[in-house]
């Protein structure tokens, strides 16, 4: 072995040495570059983990928490929900297009692979500014990945997030989340039991795309490196540099219609109960799917290398065992059953193929040929979870304080009108690439604070036959799921632990305005460079923020996903945290109310008011500005004001409903008014009013308005009258008078962007 291997594949000295002393002896090279991938942080989570443990897991809905291919709640009825979500930032940024969509690809296995079939997909996407070529070029690729896979294999979008800023320049992130309904009794883990059983993969083959891909793309930032000086030429492609040319091969590529024919023949095997557990594979490929199984059950496996179908002549042990093609599951299942697994695969027309055995013990052995020479032998459960938790160091930026306390006073602007149309962002290019309807049952509007999806049993792959019998906490069956993505990078930038806390609460509020009541979050934790000591302060700043809210609010973690090195021109991004909050629908009558104004009816402010400016849109984009303490999150006001937006929906007293948050009070009026085509006239508001980003506030469009006032009144809940929806001009007055056509003239994104498709 050449001293360098080690450091060329990823690994640290402490690392390469914890190595030997598990082993007690020299590792070759496939054994290396299996821990490589299996120890890198994409997969060990290894600067990550002794912070997450702090976030609340656990509750009543609760059925499958972090640690398995998705999080699991109970819906009621017999019925399960499966949610997950993931970043495929790096590879995005080397190659958009397939970057993207296989990272929709990814999300989506993870469903299914717990037995639900995936129904709805939302996204979080962070780009830099439109006015460089590149950005723009990663922009529309990763908006025409998501589209062109979400498309092809029938999952809708139905919502997300999209925002622009330099410090995502040549960084995108692209976070995905997944969404799959099922019945409980269909409910399979990733585990290996069973000595003697058998390890069947199937789906697409194995070749050379995504070599190093977690190691190398997902694992470290873009720097160059010089490191594979000793290296052979095959070694060289997995420690590859970082040269985008040579990552530029570490991206995988996806095939949607593989992947439609591969949920199926997973659902069916899954729902004749054929499968012991099942897997997917994505990061490490099987060097993960193989040793995240026997680890998590206790056993060993060997495994025949050469019983793996390839995609391409000539490969080696180590690409086998690391090569991340898509569109590929591992599922264990009795001798008995392997008949019948392999009569479905080709009822499918998938390849499938037994590669290895349950034994006893905890070795997992690479064989080459089931009775030949043993090319690898590594305990399972050292791959899977024994790498070093690195307790790196925390620092506070030497001037947080100081910003804090730099509360800037700021005159009120000339021209209000012309600062409110600067904020104004139209992402429907972005939507409407996407099929939302491919269910039939998502029932919001484009642009709702959350999407609204029935949970119809018949038509979702659940049978009435599927829920009779079944023992169940919650008797009733929910009517729809809610669902939101959030993020505000500027927030978490001013105050890490503010700023997250008030991201979990605008999401929460996002599914009230639906009239859902949150059961669960996943998170996607996007941040920079992990070595820097004022990064990881505020990753825990923000993990302690978001277990503060979460707990606050009963709402469990269930799962997500940390994406560190993200850097752009050497410089860490914004701390970006994205929270994706599910919630259920008791009883859903007719489509919930969205953000529009209806003409003649009344506009009320429901929440506190509040004239903090601290990290909102206004003061970043107008004025450069980012300092200031973050408004105070009011737990118990938060949550009488959501418990509050659910009753008046409940009570049908809401004509269209729209929350407060980027852009504040203004921003919200105007997007309801372009959206309704009908102007408004609201008075007794100033400037700080309309540009707050404070929590806790919901603008109501209503002909009902002295009902809700005294039902406000009644329950402690800040509200008051703010104005009429009439006509065609947008009036806010003392402040700003703009046309509507101005308005919507104003509204989309930046100029300089041409979509060459549409």
């Amino acid at each position: 072995m050449e001293s360098n291997i080690h450091k060329a594949l990823g690994l640290t000295d402490d690392e390469n040495k914890l190595i030997h002393d598990i082993l007690d002896r020299s590792p070759n090279y496939l054994e290396l570059a299996m821990f490589s991938v299996m120890w890198s942080e994409h997969c060990s989570y290894k600067s990550s983990r002794i912070h997450l443990r702090r976030l609340p897991t656990k509750g009543e809905r609760v059925l499958v928490g972090p640690g398995e291919n998705a999080g699991v709640i109970d819906a009621g009825g017999g019925v399960a929900i499966a949610i997950r979500i993931e970043s495929h930032n790096h590879p995005s940024a080397i190659e958009p297009f397939q970057g993207a969509a296989t990272g929709v690809g990814g999300i989506i296995r993870d469903i299914f692979s717990v037995g639900a079939r995936p129904i709805a997909l939302l996204d979080s996407l962070k780009f830099g500014p439109l006015d460089d070529p590149r950005n723009r070029w990663i922009f529309e690729g990763v908006v025409s990945g998501i589209s062109s896979y979400g498309n092809s294999v029938g999952v809708p979008t139905v919502g997300g997030e999209l925002d622009f800023s330099s410090c995502y320049s040549d960084n995108p992130l692209v976070n995905v989340a997944c969404l799959g309904v099922m019945p409980k009794s269909r409910l399979v883990l990733a585990q290996a039991t069973g000595v003697g059983n058998l390890v069947v993969l199937f789906g697409s083959l194995t070749g050379r795309d995504g070599i190093g891909g977690v190691s190398v793309l997902a694992s470290a930032g873009f720097k160059k490196s010089n490191s594979k000086d000793a290296l052979s030429d095959a070694e060289k492609n997995l420690a590859r540099t970082n040269d985008e040319d040579d990552k530029r091969s570490s991206v995988q590529v996806g095939d949607p219609f593989e992947e439609k024919i591969l949920i199926e023949a997973c659902l069916e095997l899954q729902q004749a109960g054929l499968v012991v557990g099942i897997q997917d594979l994505g990061g490490a490929g099987l060097s993960s799917a193989l040793s995240e199984t026997a680890s998590r059950g206790g056993v060993g496996m060997d495994i025949n290398v050469n019983a793996v179908p390839l995609r391409e002549p000539g490969m080696a042990p180590y690409e086998i065992l690391t090569s991340e093609s898509q569109e590929r599951m591992l599922a264990i299942v009795t001798p008995q059953d392997l008949e019948q697994v392999l009569a479905v695969c080709k009822k499918w027309g998938i390849e499938a193929a037994v590669i290895a055995k349950v034994v006893q013990g905890d070795s997992l052995r690479v064989l080459d040929g089931w009775d030949g020479q043993i090319l690898a032998d590594i305990p399972a459960s050292f791959l899977h979870d024994a790498s070093p938790v690195c307790e790196r160091p925390l620092k506070e930026p030497e001037n947080f304080q100081l910003i804090k306390s730099d509360n800037a006073q700021f005159d009120k602007p000339l021209d209000c009108a012309k600062d409110l149309l600067a904020l104004l962002q139209d992402p429907s290019w972005v939507y409407k690439q996407y099929d939302r309807h491919l269910f039939l049952n998502t029932v919001s509007e484009d642009g709702s604070d959350a999407a609204v999806l029935l949970l119809k049993a018949p038509g979702l792959d659940i049978q009435e036959k599927d829920l009779i019998g079944t023992k169940d906490n919650f008797s009733k069956k929910a009517d729809a799921i809610a669902l939101s993505a959030d993020s505000n990078p500027r927030w978490v930038s001013l105050d890490p632990y503010k700023g997250t806390a008030l991201i979990v609460a605008e999401s929460v509020l996002n599914l009230a305005c639906a009239g859902a009541e949150a059961v669960a979050l996943v998170n996607c934790l996007n941040y920079g460079n992990p070595e820097h000591p004022e990064v990881m302060w505020q990753f825990s700043e923000s993990i302690d923020g978001m277990a503060h809210a979460c707990k606050s609010f009963n709402l469990p973690v269930v799962g997500g996903n940390v994406s560190f090195y993200n850097e752009s021109g050497g410089k860490d991004i914004d701390p970006s945290p994205v929270v994706t909050t599910l919630g259920l629908i008791d009883k859903l009558n007719k489509r919930p109310p969205s953000p529009r104004l209806f003409p003649n009816a009344q506009i009320l402010l429901i929440g506190p008011e509040s004239e903090n400016l601290a990290g909102s849109a206004w003061a970043d984009v107008i004025h450069r500005y980012r300092g200031g303490s973050l408004a105070e999150l009011d737990v118990q006001m938060h949550q009488k004001v959501v418990s509050g937006v659910i009753e008046l929906l409940k009570a049908d007293l809401v004509l269209g409903i729209h929350d407060i948050s980027q852009g504040g009070l203004g921003v919200a009026l105007v997007e309801m008014a372009i959206r309704s085509k009908i102007g408004f006239v609201v008075d007794g508001i100033n400037y700080k009013e309309l540009f707050s980003e404070a929590p806790s506030r919901v603008i109501i469009c209503t002909n009902k308005a002295e009902e809700i006032l005294s039902y406000c009144q009644d329950n402690s809940i800040p509200a008051k009258t703010l104005g009429i929806a009439k006509g065609t001009d947008l009036i806010i007055k003392d402040l700003v008078k703009l046309e509507l056509g101005q308005a919507s003239a104003q509204i989309g994104l930046p100029k300089e962007f041409i979509p060459s498709q549409v």
